[in-house]
């Protein structure tokens, strides 16, 4: 047999493998694009500056790298406003073609983002809004939450407060979906009577009203979530109308955080509140990020800079795991599943929802040997803690 009637096989081929080789360089030299969308304006703007804060911070410290690829993170707000979410994620993933999205703060504007990119088939690494939904019936092979599922820190306050033997509890929170969450969450675990169960305006900064219901229902405790510059105005107002003397506060991390107690003080001693990680959690990764946070910010770093930090962290696994090839969707799910990487909070594993199993820990505001007004680690309320939701989640194919 003649072997050149094979020739224009032979050339075929040589030619679809230096295309292939070629796409695959072209795309290796290509930056990895984030589209970092976070809350940098309005009461909220300090959790999203401490999100887009953690985030850069593990980029810098990777060499400007994701996974061995140069990255490139495009920053805009949201405004706390799902409608401007929604459109700027739409610019994010049509006009810059981003790779990954990241950075919302808070779970209404996360709700109106998800639909879109997970139909665009843009994976989403969250760093903070952890919407039941997602976690249960509408969960998305596309989303996978580097913080938490939003019932879960409450969830461990309730366990508290029960364990701690209060009988009548009032609770407060904003009106939107994790406030609702967060609320449910609390009365899980719960076991006294509600004394009381309002919810407040998302943008709210006075509360007269609900300071006056306090004083009239006279409940053992008040647990509230109320993040950013609502926890800080309501703390304050607590304080002031001398309610602290008779009733103990307790709330999750994001109501007793390093930006709460900045700007509130002395009146946050005492306080006690959950959290998935702390800033003094004693593992190398942990220890690495909270130095190189004070030195590049000048300031501790708050829980939302944290799961910042760990979502590049994540999001740096799924690049290089994937071999860098981001169109290969599955692989790069495969990659993000794995989560092979040093998280501050220590083990990190994913549920089959794609929201972290882990633990739950109390902490108490005090003095720390340096004299600064900041949280320390009690001990852990809940071990491999899983959500609530994650039995509703058939998770989808890609």
């Amino acid at each position: 047999m003649h072997l050149s009637r094979f020739a224009p096989l032979r050339l075929a081929l040589a030619a679809a493998l230096a295309a292939s080789i070629g796409s695959a360089s072209a795309q290796s030299s290509e930056p990895v694009r984030v589209g970092l969308l976070s809350t940098l304006s309005g009461p909220g703007a300090g959790l999203g500056v401490d999100i887009r804060d953690g985030f850069q911070l593990a980029i810098k410290l990777n060499g400007g790298k994701l996974g061995g690829r140069a990255a490139e993170v495009i920053v805009a707000d949201d405004q706390a406003n799902p409608e401007v979410g929604r459109q700027t994620a739409d610019r994010l993933i049509k006009r810059d073609k981003v790779d990954f999205m990241t950075g919302i703060v808070f779970s209404n504007v996360m709700l109106a983002v998800g639909p879109p990119t997970f139909q665009s088939k843009t994976f989403y690494i969250s760093a903070n809004a952890g919407p039941s939904q997602y976690a249960g019936e509408q969960c998305s092979p596309y989303f996978f939450s580097a913080s938490y599922q939003n019932d879960n820190m409450h969830e461990a306050v309730g366990k508290t407060v029960t364990d701690k033997g209060f009988k009548r509890v009032a609770l407060i929170a904003p009106n939107y979906p994790a406030g609702k969450d967060a609320l449910t969450g609390f009365k899980r675990f719960y076991k006294g009577e509600i004394a009381s169960e309002t919810y407040t305006a998302l943008n709210q900064l006075d509360y007269g009203a609900e300071l006056s219901k306090l004083r009239a229902t006279k409940p053992d405790a008040v647990y509230i979530f109320l993040p950013g510059g609502l926890g800080i105005n309501f703390i304050k107002q607590f304080v002031g109308a001398g309610l602290s003397k008779d009733i103990t506060l307790f709330g999750p991390g994001f109501s007793g955080d390093e930006d709460v107690i900045k700007a509130v003080g002395d009146p946050m001693l005492g306080m006690f509140n959950t959290s998935q990680w702390g800033h003094d959690m004693d593992n190398a990764a942990n220890k690495k990020f909270v130095a190189e946070f004070e030195k590049e910010y000048g300031r501790l770093p708050t829980l939302y800079a944290a799961q910042g930090y760990d979502a590049a962290r994540l999001m740096d696994a799924g690049v290089r795991d994937s071999k860098g090839k981001l169109d290969d969707k599955a692989a790069v799910k495969k990659a993000l599943e794995a989560a092979k990487f040093d998280s501050v909070r220590g083990a990190f594993k994913f549920n089959t929802n794609h929201f972290p199993i882990q633990d739950y820990y109390l902490r108490v505001i005090t003095r720390d040997a340096k004299g600064r007004v900041t949280n320390r680690t009690l001990g852990a309320v809940f071990k491999n803690h899983a959500d609530a939701y994650a039995a509703s989640c058939k998770m989808p194919g890609l």
